[in-house]
């Protein structure tokens, strides 16, 4: 559903340009280890994008990708090395876009923190959002 609001985005070079039609998801934060070895962070946040609202302008020929467990691709520019998405052959249709890679205003809030277990000690949760020691929230 296009809602109006087109957000933007680029990688860190700009080589990679997207920009993305309507509201955004709530944001997940990541804390497992392959997350936080691919950004070189605590964690990663990402927000969960239907592919058909996802439209690359420029950067496809930069687009590189790393099976990071089977079925994970992990896609990233290929000239500065910024991290764009994932996605999962399990969830056909959506990229799990990079949050840092958006620009301007955007309306968009925090889902829930996932994989605690793994986040470091050092870093100290202080919001009220649900908290899963694993990954995904079981039904």
């Amino acid at each position: 559903m296009v809602t109006g609001q087109i957000i933007t985005g680029q990688c860190l070079c700009g080589g990679i340009r997207f920009t993305i039609d309507g509201e955004l998801a709530p944001i997940e934060v990541c804390y497992c280890k392959q997350c936080q070895r691919a950004q070189g962070t605590a964690m990663a946040t990402n927000v969960p994008v239907a592919v058909t609202v996802f439209h690359l302008l420029q950067g496809e020929e930069l687009i590189q990708s790393y099976e990071s467990s089977p079925g994970k691709q992990r896609c990233f520019c290929g000239r500065c090395g910024s991290p764009v998405y994932s996605k999962r052959e399990t969830l056909p249709g959506v990229l799990r876009i990079r949050v840092g890679l958006l620009e301007g205003d955007y309306a968009a809030n925090l889902a829930a923190h996932f994989h605690t277990r793994s986040k470091p000690t050092w870093w100290v949760i202080r919001d009220d959002l649900p908290q899963y020691a694993a990954g995904e929230v079981t039904k």
